[in-house]
């Protein structure tokens, strides 16, 4: 069985657990990072020499870190056919480029903002840089609400690893106690995103 180890508060963690459960992978998840520690120790660094999670371990011994090329391999290796990870070579594209966009520009932001409500104590809050980092947010989410337009997902009609890179964020977005612009196509694909179980059990709940 896939042998995921990572905590499920995890950003990264979590696109991987969603896309096991829209993909219907069985897995066992360990808990590692953060409070639960192990990244640090020896045998998880020969895993993984970040010391970050997710990691992945394939029943032959396979390992892969870094939670976007877990998404591509895991799509790739278990359903090759399906529409998660488009066989279009120009579709895929557009995926990879929202997949290489939440590395690039949303990541930093939003986990600036996330951390400043939700992990770091009051007494130890920047909110100089919290508040650039939101207004610089909001500029990219504005990008994403009108690349987004009348399509139902980020590409297009169905969803995809794009989709699910960014789910969490967007979550994250909506459930932050922060003002936020009217993004309509924004917050019609956050509410298609919601309808989906798996998104519901592995990334919309409670922010830790």
């Amino acid at each position: 069985m896939l042998r995921i180890w990572g905590r499920a508060n995890s950003s990264n963690v979590m696109k991987v657990l969603w896309l096991c459960e829209e993909l219907g992978l069985p897995f066992e998840r360990i808990d590692a990072g953060g409070a639960f520690g192990r990244t640090r120790e020896p045998d998880y660094l020969a895993k993984n020499p970040n010391a970050l999670v997710p990691t992945i371990e394939e029943p032959d011994g396979f390992v892969l870190w870094e939670s976007n090329a877990i998404l591509r391999y895991l799509t790739r290796s278990r359903a090759p056919q399906s529409p998660i990870y488009p066989a279009d070579l120009r579709v895929a594209a557009d995926c990879d480029r929202w997949l290489d966009w939440q590395i690039s520009a949303i990541n930093r932001p939003m986990t600036t903002v996330f951390f400043t409500y939700v992990r770091i104590p009051e007494p130890e809050r920047d909110w100089t840089s919290t508040h650039k980092a939101r207004a610089e947010a909001e500029t990219l989410w504005a990008m994403l609400d009108r690349a987004i337009g009348r399509k139902p997902f980020v590409t297009g009609d169905r969803l995809t690893i794009a989709d699910i890179a960014l789910g969490i964020y967007v979550h994250r977005w909506f459930a932050l106690p922060i003002e936020r612009a009217e993004m309509p196509a924004l917050r019609g694909w956050y509410d298609r995103l919601l309808a989906r179980p798996g998104f519901i059990k592995h990334c919309a709940g409670p922010l830790t």
